[in-house]
């Protein structure tokens, strides 16, 4: 008859850890089954004694169990003692295979993480360099602006004329009117006005200013 057995109930009887039954389970030597989802080893049970012993074969029993040899002594000692070492090697080939799956889940780790690092170095090398460009595009905008203003701004340059030919814009022909106007635009100008000018001894007019205030 076969019996089920968790691996942790399996190891507990043979006294070695749970390490060790799964090795043995990886190599072969347990059967192990796999019923709804949970792992259990196979036990035979054909040799296990389930029926009572007659009483007195328990007696006989009794009454041999003083005259056993030191030699049986000696054979259970040295099966519990392979036992043991077949456990503890059993245990070193799992730490073994445990060490190795960590080293290569380590190198698998630092592959992944040294990938990583280098993609966050590529995208922030392109976000620095979009970044300058923008700058730079910003600058050149700004820079262009500033020369369409200038170059919007109009240029008037001034244009002096003599009082002969003020007077023919304005339409004054009255020598008294004239006069009188003369001796306004001189006050003005020995008043600071820059409106005013003279040049060789003669006043000069802007004629791009406006005079209201002298010939009103």
């Amino acid at each position: 008859m076969e019996k089920l057995m968790k691996p942790a109930e399996y190891a507990k009887e043979l006294g070695i850890s749970r390490q060790a039954v799964y090795a043995k389970i990886k190599r072969g030597i347990l059967t192990a089954k796999n019923v709804d989802g949970k792992l259990y080893i196979v036990v035979d049970t054909l040799n296990v004694k389930t029926t009572s012993v007659p009483e007195t074969s328990q007696n006989i029993t009794k009454e041999k169990k003083p005259e056993k040899s030191a030699s049986t002594s000696k054979q259970n000692l040295s099966k519990d003692y392979k036992a043991l070492l077949e456990a503890k090697d059993e245990t070193i080939a799992v730490l073994k295979d445990t060490v190795k799956d960590l080293k290569k889940s380590n190198k698998q780790i630092s592959t992944t993480l040294r990938g990583e690092i280098d993609l966050l170095k590529d995208a922030f090398h392109e976000m620095r360099n979009l970044y300058v460009h923008q700058l730079e595009y910003k600058a050149s905008q700004e820079a262009i602006e500033v020369v369409t203003e200038e170059e919007s701004v109009e240029v008037v340059e001034e244009r002096w004329i003599s009082v002969k030919k003020f007077f023919k814009t304005l339409g004054v022909k009255k020598e008294k009117h004239q006069e009188k106007l003369y001796k306004r635009l001189k006050k003005a100008f020995k008043a600071g006005d820059e409106r005013l000018v003279k040049e060789e001894g003669k006043l000069k007019i802007n004629a791009n200013k406006h005079y209201e205030d002298l010939v009103k």
